[in-house]
């Protein structure tokens, strides 16, 4: 594909606000997980929390559409002079020639589990909860087309853990037929009791910290996160990070196991490599999807050690944040997209044990060294599976 100019990009998470804050925290391996302070009934377990969520106001014209995920959205917006670039890209196209395209899981639906916890006697939604936007799964693009004042295609994609991921190849897919001139791509999930509890009934949910590829991780920690990125063709930008590549695939091999192989995923990233006219020797660092969950540890481990040269460095960070479930894809973009421009390969928090799957590419602890090339995983419930390839400006595919 002709690659694209990734012009502007920011990420909100547990590990702080804004990509200054992202970095402290990946260089000085501070994990932003926490005891559960959050669910409605003691779930004892940790959790990737945002600090500044609910002191967030939004604007009085955005009132309609306030809920947690929204003003999430709002204090992600708000890092890193996006709202700015994203101003600028408006003034230069026009409001329908910039896409917006974010993915979710749950989008606001905890306001929707309040709003059913304080029913009236006759089972009615209390007042000031009765706003259909958001209860709808379309809440938060609508809100983000809302805050950013645009008028081009808007779309929101909810394939489990690959959501965020998957809205850059439909960025790609948008700029290449000519439907648009920029895009703005993205994701947010906010914890609620829908995520943890529903997680935690899949028996996934680890009570203690999450220990990504470690011999005795026992299940997940759920995050939450807001990210955004800005698309736009190379000509606007020929010095800025590139989108060389993607790569989606759907084996449907079992509603939330992964394909004992690695089907799907191994599909998506060939896909991404061959898309990209990468051979997996370029690929300097791999951003694993890594959730710490037994099966999908194992098959992402074996998949690394049967396709890349031990050269190749690979690590999840979800250690610092958290599975942040429709916002890791964007997160994990964004520290794919911070190793090349720092040449920091962040360690494997968490993976104090290795477990012996796991080959020589793991980074255990912080790598400094140049990042020319680096992918990004996402592994969806459902086999939704994407991959994502960044590069330096100016570096050869």
């Amino acid at each position: 594909m002709t690659p694209l100019a990734v012009t502007a990009y920011t990420a909100t998470s547990a590990m702080g606000s804004g990509l200054a804050a992202q970095l402290d925290a990946l260089e000085r391996a501070r994990s932003g997980l926490r005891p559960n302070d959050i669910s409605s009934a003691p779930l004892a377990c940790w959790i990737g929390r945002v600090d500044g969520v609910e002191d967030t106001a939004l604007p009085a014209a955005l009132a309609a559409w306030d809920c947690r995920n929204n003003r999430l959205a709002w204090l992600g917006l708000n890092q890193d002079g996006f709202l700015d670039r994203v101003g600028a890209a408006r003034a230069r196209y026009g409001a329908a020639r910039v896409a917006l395209l974010l993915g979710t899981s749950t989008a606001s639906i905890g306001a929707t589990e309040e709003a059913y916890r304080r029913l009236d006697p006759d089972g009615g939604m209390p007042d000031d909860m009765l706003r259909p936007a958001i209860h709808a799964p379309h809440s938060l693009a609508g809100f983000a087309a809302a805050a950013l004042d645009l008028e081009g295609p808007c779309l929101t994609v909810s394939t489990a853990c690959s959501s965020s991921a998957k809205v850059f190849a439909s960025a790609e897919r948008m700029l290449r037929l000519g439907l648009v001139d920029a895009a703005v791509v993205g994701g947010v999930d906010t914890l609620c009791d829908s995520v943890l509890f529903g997680f935690n009934a899949l028996e996934l949910v680890s009570p203690e910290p999450c220990r990504p590829f470690d011999a005795a991780r026992n299940g997940i920690s759920i995050g939450e996160a807001a990210g955004f990125a800005l698309l736009e063709r190379i000509e606007a930008a020929p010095d800025a990070p590139r989108l060389l590549g993607y790569g989606e695939a759907s084996d449907a091999h079992h509603m939330s196991t992964p394909h004992p192989d690695g089907l799907g995923a191994e599909l998506a990233l060939r896909d991404a490599l061959a898309r990209a006219g990468l051979d997996a020797a370029q690929v300097d660092y791999i951003n694993l999807h890594g959730t710490a969950s037994l099966k999908n540890d194992a098959v992402e481990a074996a998949l690394v050690s049967r396709t890349f040269p031990a050269t190749t460095r690979a690590s999840s960070t979800k250690g610092y944040t958290g599975h942040t479930l429709g916002a890791a894809g964007i997160v994990e973009a964004t520290i794919a997209l911070q190793a090349i421009e720092h040449g920091l390969v962040p360690g494997n928090l968490g993976g104090d044990t290795p477990d012996p799957i796991c080959g020589a590419h793991f980074a255990w602890r912080n790598e400094h060294r140049r990042v020319d090339v680096a992918l990004s995983n996402s592994f969806g419930f459902g086999g939704n599976n994407a991959c994502l390839a960044f590069a330096r400006a100016g570096s050869a595919a």
